[in-house]
């Protein structure tokens, strides 16, 4: 069964766990708490890699995200696996893991797609199949 689930999320906390400043690039470690609303409801953690430049402007990361809580009435959870590549235009990618979903979300699958509008505000579109 296919399905599109949309709406917001919150970044409820931003705690870096560990930075490694070298010159040319700063690697970091970062725990990230969501809450979500709209198709998604619920909470989201994430634990992030990032890659700063020189000059201190994103360069990749690299992310694994829980989302437990409901995904249009239905209750369990999954994984999501976040890549971007850099900052010189590449694309953005975020995918449901095969093989994480419980509860009624056993057998998930999906695209996850986020924006970040100028004022900060973030919202998503979950393309996603139930099997």
């Amino acid at each position: 069964m296919g399905g599109r689930a949309s709406g917001a999320f919150e970044v409820t906390a931003f705690e870096p766990e560990e930075t490694d400043e070298q010159p040319g690039a700063t690697l970091g470690r970062v725990r990230i708490t969501k809450e979500f609303t709209g198709g998604l409801t619920g909470a989201g953690v994430v634990r992030m890699l990032s890659v700063l430049d020189g000059a201190g402007g994103p360069a990749a990361y690299v992310a694994v995200e829980r989302f437990t809580g409901a995904l249009d009435g239905r209750q369990g959870s999954f994984v999501l696996q976040h890549s971007a590549p850099g900052s010189q235009g590449e694309r953005l990618a975020i995918r449901v893991v095969a093989g994480t979903g419980t509860g009624e979300l056993v057998g998930i699958t999906g695209v996850f797609e986020l924006e970040v509008d100028e004022e900060g505000r973030h919202t998503y579109v979950l393309e996603y199949e139930l099997g």
